[in-house]
């Protein structure tokens, strides 16, 4: 990825929105909660953003939405792109590779996700606690560019205590019942076989997507803090039942009413 092909985009956002946001969200397929958060919205579709990937996927509108919330700047990309669109990571992370150099200091990613642990229900959000990258592909290979960022990332605490505590408390705030877990990562299209999903559970996963790390990796090297939450939206593979992105997005839209309740309740935790 070209530094100034990100510093393009960054610029034509800066001057859009007016100001630097202190958060900024991505989210994640069939997730729209955002008019229930920012007030005095301003949107831009990725289209008109030089050199933003679209977003190919159902339920990724590709907008850019920036507005106040409890006197904090928040900038929220409604969509993203996915590596096995195009197999191009630098794609996948583009978004937040803008996000770092727009001065954002927080990052809060969205997703939906298969539920891996058999102790966890569909229609639950997951505080994501860490994860485990099964993609195959670190957005961090290739020569370095020093101005995003170090050579060797620490990922020892990449999604950051506090925010996860804020998170928490957001969610106990607003009556969620809210599940915790670690969060795996697959290149898709398809999803998982039985055999993969026992595969999942043994090595500790307790929730499956096919997005989301490598945007976290790159926000960790440009030295942003990342919190991180999963609505699981069915259950991964091993069942009966045929699984179908209709599905996900089903049930992901049953879900938006708590993603913003809890947005709207941890910025108004983070602005105090």
């Amino acid at each position: 990825m070209k530094y100034d092909a990100v510093e393009q985009a960054k610029d034509y956002l800066l001057e859009k929105i007016g100001a630097e946001p202190e958060i900024a969200v991505i989210m994640g397929a069939g997730v729209s909660a955002v008019d229930e958060i920012l007030k005095h919205s301003i949107r831009t579709h990725y289209v008109h953003i030089p050199n933003l990937p679209i977003p190919k996927v159902a339920g990724h509108q590709g907008q850019v939405v920036f507005g106040a919330a409890h006197g904090l700047n928040v900038v929220v990309f409604e969509g993203r792109i996915h590596y096995y669109e195009k197999n191009v990571i630098d794609d996948a992370v583009f978004c937040a590779r803008v996000i770092g150099r727009l001065g954002a200091k927080t990052l809060l990613v969205t997703n939906s996700s298969g539920v891996i642990n058999s102790s966890f229900e569909t229609g639950k959000l997951m505080l994501i606690t860490d994860h485990i990258n099964l993609m195959g592909v670190n957005p961090l290979s290739g020569p370095n560019e020093e101005r995003w960022g170090p050579r060797f990332v620490d990922q020892s605490a990449v999604y950051d205590p506090g925010l996860r505590s804020k998170l928490r408390e957001a969610a106990t705030h607003s009556g969620i019942e809210m599940v915790e877990g670690v969060y795996g990562a697959i290149a898709g299209p398809t999803f998982e076989t039985p055999a993969e999903v026992r595969y999942l559970r043994t090595i500790g996963v307790d929730a499956i997507g096919m997005s989301t790390v490598p945007e976290v990796i790159v926000a960790r090297h440009m030295g942003l803090k990342v919190g991180g939450i999963s609505m699981l939206a069915n259950v991964a593979g091993g069942t009966d039942k045929q699984i179908t992105h209709e599905e996900v997005l089903a049930r992901t839209a049953q879900m938006n009413a708590d993603v913003g309740m809890l947005l709207h309740r941890f910025l108004e935790t983070y602005a105090s």
